[in-house]
């Protein structure tokens, strides 16, 4: 995945197996640093997959391989602030945690990508606040939760690849709307992914089985 921070600096999560990092570069792809190693623990990862970056440039990570330390939390430069979730199906747990996403007032959204099919609500500091979502395709349900992207309003994009669709949320979670079939037309999708909006409130998807965005 791939985050920005407001002074347009670029993080990349590599989850291959020789890396299990986090790389920081400025805009214009010079190298800044890196941190992470494959392992349990602060700054320890098993997949790191998603990352956003909060209001005031801290970074979540989120880690596919390790929903016992589901999202992790740093510093701009890399230095370890904490982490949260664990296995299984309740409350601040993940099956397979994956998109993540920051709004502009610091609240935190996971998707978990296994079991739970739902969004999860954080504080910046972990702590849980709600969750929505169970496994379906009726409005406000989802099969395989990927990509979140937040507006300026706090409105949630949710990629919801298994049903080819975006959904849109208010922060508390209550449906607003739907768009996107399977398909290989225009507005359709195959295994939709990865989300992001411009200034403008343009929203963009990664449409993986059709190669596009």
């Amino acid at each position: 995945d791939i985050a920005t921070d407001s002074a347009g600096n670029v993080y990349v999560t590599d989850n291959t197996a020789l890396a299990n990092q986090v790389q920081k570069f400025s805009s214009n792809g010079t190298f800044i640093l890196s941190w992470g190693f494959l392992g349990t623990g602060g700054g320890g990862f098993a997949n790191p997959l998603s990352i956003a970056i909060g209001p005031n440039g801290t970074v979540y990570v989120t880690d596919w391989g390790n929903a016992g330390q589901a999202v992790q939390k740093f510093t701009s430069d890399g230095a370890f602030l904490g982490m949260w979730g664990s296995t299984g199906l309740g409350e601040g747990q993940f099956i397979t945690p994956g998109g993540i996403a920051v709004d502009s007032q610091g609240f935190v959204y996971v998707g978990d990508y296994g079991e739970n099919n739902n969004i999860q609500k954080f504080d910046s500091d972990g702590n849980f606040i709600l969750s929505w979502g169970s496994p379906g395709s009726s409005d406000g349900q989802f099969m395989r939760p990927a990509g979140i992207a937040t507006d300026s309003q706090g409105v949630i994009y949710v990629v919801d690849s298994g049903n080819d669709r975006v959904q849109k949320f208010d922060s508390n979670g209550n449906f607003i709307t739907k768009w996107g079939t399977q398909g290989t037309g225009d507005g359709q999708f195959e295994e939709p992914t990865g989300i992001a909006l411009d200034s403008s409130g343009n929203v963009y998807v990664v449409d993986r089985g059709n190669s596009r965005t």
